[in-house]
């Protein structure tokens, strides 16, 4: 019995691993999508992606409740589906006139279902892989794992976005990625086919009135500064290689090629799925509070060394021909590029351990408060669709590199969030 446990543990964790890749995928199209509507509309580079995230806002505890009520399994096909009908408007807006006010409407509104698909996977995936790992540092360890998948699907997204649109003119529309998004489609398609036929032993989740969950959640003092963590740390993870983007790819900008400033930010995805998978070996050991505090202390040094760094100190990249097969082999066309860049990509070996050590940080000691406390974790996600496009109007009167001071600011509350407001407190309540 206890054998046949175990294999149903394994399995559940394994789809929650792919699960995770899926999150990223979806999320990551928004930026280098972003790239060309610009060019039709100046303000809309960063609304596909605050669209993205504005779901979490409408959908975190509703998302939470369904677990509560159907299962883990079958949230999550739940999400999926939406996930395939979001790509599938999207793939219609591709389309559709390049630039008609009404064809970004129509893509609008499926980055907006596809919103909903990411925070109901978030609030599957993330407590799930918790609870199997038993909570504490055997917890974020699996969370870290699942961490890594994401990363690498971060990794290939913008690859993939940025090689298919190549340099970016008043001409671009998103039909150029629209085989991207058939790529989708399918991932989608199929990833509703596994989860269906596979068997799942899930946690047991307590099956109370939805408001005394998120009442007793939030009696957790350290639930509640975490939340405001998270809602930051999503902002930092999107804007920093989200105005990166922009700042490398505009047309009179740095390169003006969007497949190279695609691939700079890949760099910073695939960082932190190295981050991501070196904590795997060491979250058993280094303590989550340990981990959270480090990499937010180096990601404020990196970011403010980059702001302050003159844009005259360059580095050459390697590569002589722009080709998909240059890009992904990560090499670059030739040329150069301000070697503050190179310091803000490195910002993702650190923002690799946040979000699992603050879900971690945030929810230990809650049990069943637990399915209640993801659910407002997804709510303020909203955080990356808020801050990268305060990031984003920032830059537009102040510029792309100064605008990197919110990101300073965010990194100081997570550095903060680590050292003291993680520290477990509970108010006098009966449970």
């Amino acid at each position: 019995m206890e054998k046949k446990k175990t294999n149903g543990t394994i399995v559940a964790v394994i789809a929650m691993m792919f699960l995770f890749a899926m999150i990223s995928f979806v999320t990551n199209m928004a930026a280098p999508f972003g790239t060309i509507w610009k060019q039709h509309y100046e303000w809309s580079g960063m609304m596909g992606n605050m669209m993205n995230f504005a779901a979490y806002l409408f959908m975190g505890i509703p998302a939470g409740m369904m677990i509560t009520k159907i299962g883990y399994k079958k949230t999550a096909l739940v999400a999926l589906a939406l996930g395939f009908l979001g790509i599938g408007v999207q793939y219609i807006s591709s389309m559709l006139e390049a630039s008609a006010i009404s064809t970004y409407v129509v893509y609008l509104l499926g980055a907006f279902i596809c919103g909903f698909c990411v925070c109901i996977l978030n609030t599957v995936v993330n407590p799930m892989l918790n609870l199997l790992g038993g909570g504490g540092n055997r917890g974020n360890q699996l969370l870290q794992t699942g961490g890594t998948l994401n990363s690498l699907a971060a990794t290939l997204t913008p690859l993939l976005a940025g090689s298919m649109i190549g340099t970016i003119t008043k001409s671009t529309s998103l039909n150029a990625v629209s085989p991207l998004l058939i790529i989708a489609l399918c991932i989608f398609a199929l990833s509703f086919v596994v989860i269906y036929f596979t068997k799942i032993e899930e946690p047991e989740t307590e099956k109370s009135n939805v408001m005394e969950g998120v009442k007793g959640a939030l009696q957790y003092r350290h639930l509640v500064l975490g939340v405001i963590a998270i809602f930051f740390y999503v902002g930092i993870e999107v804007g920093i290689p989200g105005q990166l983007l922009f700042y490398l790819s505009e047309p009179m900008g740095v390169l003006g090629s969007a497949a190279i400033a695609g691939t700079v930010a890949a760099v910073y995805w695939f960082l932190m799925l190295v981050g991501r998978f070196t904590s795997t070996f060491i979250s058993g050991k280094v303590s989550t509070r340990t981990q959270i505090v480090t990499v937010a202390t180096v990601a404020i040094i990196l970011v403010v060394t980059a702001i302050l760094m003159p844009e005259s100190k360059t580095i050459a990249l390697p590569g002589s021909e722009e080709s998909p097969v240059d890009l992904i082999l990560f090499k670059f066309t030739g040329g150069v590029i301000p070697m503050k860049c190179i310091l803000l990509v490195l910002c993702g070996l650190c923002t690799s351990v946040m979000w699992g050590a603050i879900f971690n940080l945030a929810t230990e000691g809650l049990g069943k408060y637990t399915a209640s406390a993801s659910g407002i974790f997804m709510t303020m996600v909203v955080g990356g669709g808020i801050m990268p496009l305060i990031q984003n109007l920032l830059a537009g009167s102040v510029g792309d590199i100064p605008s990197y001071w919110l990101i300073v600011a965010m990194l100081a509350y997570i550095l903060f969030y680590g050292l003291i407001g993680s520290r477990p407190q509970k108010k006098a309540v009966k449970d």
